[in-house]
């Protein structure tokens, strides 16, 4: 089984670069799925229902989500629409929309994909309620009945501190087929097979414009950083929809039998 896994789409910018590159990609990959982060697709963040059905134009199968998902409020229209093509963090409150995993099926076997919050540094980036402990919800959900009869699991652990996405790769070691990291939009070099067979990656990174701070146009983000924590007009963080953009993405081969990380490479493209 093989599994193309985009990191977070950010923007126009990304929609744009995405639908560009993914016809070559799967002709170059041959993926089975390909899956996409989907919290800021709309300028940045959150989500509505035109920038949901773009990226599905676009031929992404399947997609994840993160503490933006519902920043927009068309983003609940989407989970009461395309139930079955995205999920959000199942850590969040059961009042919210949606599910936190998926079961799919690709070459007559059935992949699940699971959705998971961080907590660390994360405080003050959602207000859902009650957040509930990642590591132990994923106990709670490889406990259920239709998800044990999976052998193929895939993490998405949006999360912010590069420690606590790390220990949930140890966490799931075994567990789960992979274990990627969303969220910081930064990707990292060290995507590898944990010791019991699943394949890891601290953050996929994101889609979107190349020339920017994580997304967002680089000069505003300067000013925003260089102003006093007092100030109560800080400048506002304006998304970069320049045409140069980076394209990061995840290749993971899983055995179908065992449901082990056979194989996972990174990638960052710029065009």
């Amino acid at each position: 089984m093989k599994v193309l896994f985009f990191g977070d789409i950010n923007g126009k910018s990304g929609r744009r670069a995405l639908a560009k590159v993914l016809p070559d990609l799967r002709r170059e990959h041959k993926p089975d799925l390909v899956v996409a982060n989907a919290e800021n697709l709309a300028h940045g963040k959150g989500l509505t229902l035109s920038t949901f059905r773009e990226v599905l134009d676009a031929g992404v199968d399947f997609l994840t989500s993160g503490n933006h998902v519902f920043d927009k409020p068309e983003g609940r229209e989407v989970f009461s629409q395309y139930a079955d093509r995205i999920i959000r963090p199942a850590n969040f409150p059961d009042n919210l929309p949606g599910k936190g995993y998926q079961i799919l099926s690709a070459r007559s076997q059935r992949v699940a994909f699971l959705n998971l919050n961080g907590l660390v540094f994360m405080e003050k980036q959602f207000d859902y309620g009650e957040i509930q402990n990642p590591f132990l919800k994923l106990n709670e959900l490889l406990d259920r009945a239709d998800l044990r009869e999976v052998k193929i699991r895939i993490l998405d652990f949006h999360a912010e501190a590069t420690s606590e996405k790390r220990a949930m790769g140890f966490w799931a070691d075994g567990r789960m087929s992979a274990v990627l990291g969303t969220h910081t939009h930064v990707p990292t070099a060290d995507a590898h097979v944990l010791p019991r067979g699943t394949g890891y990656l601290t953050d996929l990174g994101m889609v979107g414009a190349a020339d920017s701070v994580i997304g967002v146009q680089k000069d505003t983000a300067i000013e925003r950083l260089l102003a006093s924590p007092s100030e109560e007009r800080r400048a506002p963080l304006l998304i970069d929809e320049s045409d140069v953009t980076e394209i990061d993405f995840a290749v993971l081969t899983i055995d179908e039998e065992s449901g082990k990380c056979q194989n996972i490479s990174s990638f960052r493209l710029v065009r």
